[in-house]
């Protein structure tokens, strides 16, 4: 066994799965505390690029997504040779006409919003504003790094090592490979969006089915320690961030033991994308361990990467992707959800049913806090918005916590999932989004109960 393993991989491969590896780890998931709180450098480059471009991101944005638009033009009536050569462009600027629509859609609204041009409920500050002035320019410095580095996790060999460690506990547990397990905690130290185009990737390239890549873009992007720090502070009880945290750890574990197991998730294809078959074996063959075989699973990996200008230049197709496949749809949906939640009765209306189960679990300000837990599906952020006006410590308590576990919003994570190749349609999204709100809103209650 010992000379057919040497002569399957080079004397270099321990070497090149090592020092990507760990600078991939590095990057995406050491956590560093700032004055701010807990974050990772990806995060702090990302948020220093942000500061230098401040007041040009809006602009850079808002022609990036008239750039998606024009691609499509281009694409459809031209048709030049370099865009029907490559797999990569066509795949970008050949799209759907629902997703064309989208774009322009998403253009439309981003000009209004620059330019401040028709009625203010369209560039308001809460709704096109939002997305375009603060949002918009947080993904860019995020997809942009993220993009960039996301090779180092995901083509030199962590991936398979970890696979092989934790299949064991993934599969019966999430219904998952051991791999997810990355994608779970590079959202969880860094962001939820960074875990969906992890997710995306691995799917593309086969090594998720449909169902897998489904449930973990919808179940393990899971918010960020730093966005639930904002979240807590929002609500005025920033002294109960460990509580609220714990809380949240808790029922997020449960919802994530349930969905995959429960229809829309449940009745997604074990099939991999476009037919092909799949990439992923995290069987272990007799002879090795889970630690051996991951070790040698990942130098195998890491050894197919020989190339600096390719790192850089998948690197880069990542980054053009995210910003031009996935921005505009991100305007899109986020403008309108927000829109519509901040200016017509809809989600007061939706909200309506929750108030006698609320009643019933004996939450103070009943009426107040059913509307918070529909209009997260707008954005994360509004029921901590809407919540900070209710007097009861233990409603915004439970509010703060129900909007972090819900994790489906269109402003960002549920913008970028319609916007990837993963199979997740909106009624997918509301569906799931509700089922999470049924699942973790007792457990929350009943935590809720126990600490006020």
């Amino acid at each position: 066994m010992d000379s057919k393993y040497n002569e399957q991989i080079s004397s270099s491969a321990l070497w090149k799965f090592i020092i990507p590896s760990l600078l991939g780890i590095g990057l995406f998931m050491m956590p560093i505390p700032t004055e701010e709180g807990i974050t990772i450098p990806v995060a702090i480059l990302s948020g220093g690029l942000q500061d230098l471009l401040s007041t040009a991101l809006p602009a850079i944005m808002t022609y990036i997504i008239l750039i998606s638009v024009i691609g499509v033009i281009v694409q459809k009536t031209i048709r030049p040779k370099g865009m029907e050569n490559s797999t990569f462009f066509k795949a970008l600027f050949d799209i759907h006409p629902f997703w064309f629509i989208t774009r322009i859609t998403a253009a439309i609204l981003a000009f209004m919003t620059l330019y401040q041009i028709g009625p203010e409920w369209v560039h308001d500050d809460y709704t096109g504003g939002l997305l375009l002035n603060s949002l918009l320019p947080t993904l860019f410095a995020v997809f942009l790094f993220a993009g960039l580095f996301l090779p180092l996790l995901l083509n030199f060999g962590l991936l398979e090592f970890f696979g092989s460690l934790l299949t064991k506990l993934m599969r019966p547990l999430f219904t998952l490979p051991g791999r997810s397990s990355i994608d779970s905690l590079t959202s969880w130290l860094g962001d939820g969006t960074i875990g969906v185009l992890l997710t995306n990737k691995q799917y593309e390239e086969g090594y998720y089915t449909k169902r897998e890549a489904a449930v973990i873009g919808t179940t393990f992007s899971v918010v960020s320690i730093t966005f639930s720090l904002v979240v807590i502070f929002e609500v005025g009880l920033e002294h109960m961030f460990v509580p609220f945290y714990l809380t949240v750890f808790i029922s997020g574990f449960i919802a994530a033991v349930i969905m995959p197991r429960i229809p829309p998730l449940s009745r997604k294809k074990m099939e991999y994308i476009h037919g092909k078959d799949g990439q992923l074996d995290e069987s272990v063959p007799s002879g090795y361990t889970s630690i051996s075989w991951g070790f040698k699973k990942a130098k195998e990996r890491a050894d197919k990467n020989t190339s600096v200008v390719d790192f850089f230049k998948d690197g880069s197709k990542n980054v053009l992707d995210m910003l031009v496949g996935v921005a505009p749809i991100v305007m899109a949906f986020g403008t309108i959800a927000v829109i519509i939640a901040e200016f017509t009765p809809i989600f007061t209306w939706l909200g309506a049913p929750f108030v006698p189960i609320l009643q019933l679990m004996q939450v103070p300000e009943a009426t107040a806090a059913a509307e918070t837990l529909v209009v997260g599906f707008a954005d994360m952020f509004l029921p901590a918005i809407f919540a900070s006006g209710i007097e009861s410590e233990m409603t915004r308590f439970i509010i703060a916590c129900v909007s972090v576990t819900q994790l489906i919003y269109l402003s960002e994570v549920g913008g970028v999932l319609l916007g990837s190749k993963i199979p997740i349609s909106f009624k997918d999204l509301l569906i799931i989004f509700i089922e999470r709100t049924i699942i973790t809103l007792p457990i929350i209650t009943l935590i809720a109960h126990m600490i006020f």
